[in-house]
């Protein structure tokens, strides 16, 4: 045909067509060469096995001894941790427990002189104020970061709280003393004399022989030296309440008479004046210089109406010119106590009290016993 197209012929050969890429001869022997060097070292490896494992084996040991090697030291300091811990657990222990101790004897301490210091109170001794007792100062006590006390804080507050209490009771003893002697030094330059107890009484017991440990706490005998300070101050205190030194009058009055010579109001002549006169509005009050007992109620020369009052120390108080009694024979009276009323019976110009002292027939000057009682007045404030 025309057309450009070109028939094959019957008994015309084929053209040839190019052959398909199969795999290159290089790397076909490459990889029988590695295949055989694998082997090669499989077979040294399974010969040589023994050897190797020995050396693998040898480093392990190394490692393993290493850390047991470690592993000792960590024990060996570890236990010594715990034992520092159960040492420093245990001075924790014996501080809180010595810490317990004094806060008991710290209370009992307290007791005592809380007694003492409402005691040294009615007899008009202040203190100062005791503060917060043992008991609530434990349970102020900082704590530390294990959730224990702060033994160091605690103790120092245990140890002023300590102070505190002796200082309390230095003082109570101290004041009491002091006054004592002021009292008794008083009533010595007037003529009294203050019986005074020598100890504490209630003491005694069977004589057996002493024991070890056995002696009284120093803190109980502390105490028991504050107590008998303050007996024999409230006996002192009560010589007062009984010395007759005490202001004979109530109300408005004036001193218009002293003890000793004067100018005799009557006569005009020098006289011997034998007490104290207080002048005042007829009708005031009279009161009793100081405890005792009524002696006498009546009329005697020259003093018009008279009571009179015995003391303890035996020193007689007379109260003369009297417009009326309020008191009778035999009645007990205290300091301040009324018994009779200013007038101006006997020998007097006008109404006012005639007041002396007198022990047995001598008459004393009754300004020194007046001046006594404001000084001790003062002295017990």
């Amino acid at each position: 045909m025309r057309n450009g197209a070109s028939f094959s012929s019957p008994g015309r050969a084929k053209p040839k067509t190019a052959p398909h890429a199969g795999i290159r001869p290089l790397w076909f022997y490459g990889m029988f060469t590695l295949l055989l060097a694998g082997n090669a070292l499989t077979g040294t490896a399974l010969l040589f096995s023994p050897e190797i494992a020995k050396v693998l084996n040898g480093q392990t040991e190394q490692v393993i001894q290493a850390y047991e090697d470690r592993i000792a030291q960590l024990r060996v300091e570890v236990d010594r941790l715990h034992s520092r811990s159960y040492a420093q657990a245990g001075d924790i222990n014996l501080q809180l427990q010595e810490l317990s101790q004094q806060q008991e004897m710290l209370l009992e301490q307290h007791q005592l002189v809380k007694v003492l210091v409402d005691k040294a109170g009615e007899l008009g001794i202040q203190t100062a104020a005791l503060g917060s007792s043992p008991g609530e100062v434990a349970m102020a006590a900082p704590t530390n970061a294990s959730g224990n006390p702060d033994i160091d804080e605690t103790a120092r507050a245990l140890a002023q709280m300590m102070g505190e209490t002796e200082h309390a009771m230095t003082s109570i003893a101290q004041t009491a003393t002091e006054r004592t002697t002021s009292i008794v030094n008083e009533m010595a330059e007037i003529g009294i004399r203050v019986s005074l107890p020598d100890a504490l009484d209630g003491v005694g017991g069977p004589l057996l022989a002493p024991s070890d440990g056995g002696d009284a706490a120093p803190m109980i005998e502390d105490a028991n030296a504050v107590m008998a300070a303050l007996v024999r101050y409230k006996a002192a205190r009560e010589s007062i309440d009984a010395a007759p030194i005490h202001l004979p009058i109530a109300g408005t009055y004036r001193q218009s008479s002293g003890f000793g010579n004067r100018r005799d109001p009557f006569s005009g002549k020098r006289a011997f004046h034998s007490g104290l006169d207080f002048a005042a509005r007829s009708g005031t009050t009279v009161l009793s210089a100081g405890q005792g007992v009524v002696t006498f109620v009546g009329v005697r020369s020259g003093y018009g109406n008279v009571v009179e009052v015995t003391h303890p120390s035996g020193l007689v108080t007379r109260y003369g010119h009297l417009s009326g009694f309020l008191s009778s024979k035999g009645q007990k009276v205290h300091t301040g106590t009324p018994i009779a009323k200013v007038g101006s019976t006997g020998r007097s110009t006008g109404p006012h009290l005639h007041f002396e002292v007198r022990q047995g027939s001598r008459a004393m000057d009754p300004k020194q016993f007046m001046e006594a009682g404001k000084r001790l007045q003062a002295l017990l404030g």
